[in-house]
């Protein structure tokens, strides 16, 4: 059995990425729930975190696909939703309006990327932030994080939030920092720093560079925490199921740290 802790539904427009013609690089990409369903039933995926498609730099297509989200989680148990927020300003209405929808059945998580604009240390984007960890507390739901090497998505600034946040909302950290800096400065110690200290932070190592997976495991091993910590996910359509599913096979094994990885961390956060 397989939980997936992040993965995409909604088919994004084409766009014309880094001055190019308008491309859709996210080719398996999924429209509607059935489809989706389809997927996992393929796959093998028992319990999955669906979460808004985004890369176009408009937020309101992100946010158009909150509603879906919570449609998949209301049509099979096997789901969980995640619902699109945003810390700009310029968003606030949008944020409110998805902040209200994170009382409906299944949902369990929110939604933070930098990508489309804001960043974690710009005041600008302070009190937004406020309010959706507030309301991820009150919910009682996991506030899950974008993260990239440099920019406003570096664990640097993303690491801000879990300072800020994370003693009283779990903070999920999409991409164990995202690249080569990001990883080290997360195995290194940073990561399990901030879990002796008593922060609600977790990871999953899609799109991580090759060594990572194994060098954490490593570290969770030698320093005797972080073990519960750890999450699988696809990032489909943006990840490769099968490729992310061999790589973390091979680092966490079959044992304790595998059962947690690919099943019981999902069930303690998402369930």
């Amino acid at each position: 059995m397989v939980f997936d802790a992040h993965r995409h539904i909604g088919v994004l427009p084409a766009y014309p990425f880094y001055g190019g013609p308008p491309v859709n690089p996210d080719t398996t990409a999924r429209a509607t729930v059935k489809q989706l369903l389809t997927d996992l039933d393929a796959e093998g995926t028992e319990r999955a975190l669906v979460l808004p498609n985004y890369g176009v730099p408009d937020p309101d297509i992100a946010f158009s696909f909150n509603e879906l989200a919570i449609e998949a989680a209301q049509t099979d148990d096997r789901i969980r939703a995640g619902l699109w927020v945003s810390p700009r300003s310029e968003d606030e209405h949008r944020t409110a309006h998805a902040l209200a929808l994170a009382r409906e059945d299944g949902v369990r998580a929110l939604k933070l990327s930098f990508l489309l604009g804001g960043r974690p240390s710009d005041p600008a984007c302070r009190p937004l932030l406020d309010r959706i960890f507030h309301e991820a507390g009150r919910l009682d739901l996991v506030v899950h994080v974008h993260t990239s090497p440099g920019a406003a998505s570096d664990i640097d600034e993303v690491g801000l939030l879990v300072e800020w946040y994370a003693d009283q909302v779990p903070v999920h950290l999409v991409h164990f920092g995202g690249g080569m800096s990001g990883h080290i400065k997360l195995a290194g110690s940073r990561f399990f720093d901030w879990i002796e200290s008593g922060k609600r932070v977790y990871t999953d190592l899609s799109w991580a560079i090759g060594f990572a997976p194994y060098w954490l495991a490593r570290e969770i091993e030698h320093r005797g925490i972080g073990h519960d910590r750890v999450l699988f996910a696809s990032d489909q359509p943006w990840g490769d199921f099968a490729g992310e599913y061999a790589r973390m096979t091979a680092a966490a094994g079959g044992g304790e740290l595998g059962e947690r990885v690919f099943r019981d961390t999902f069930a303690t956060l998402y369930d």
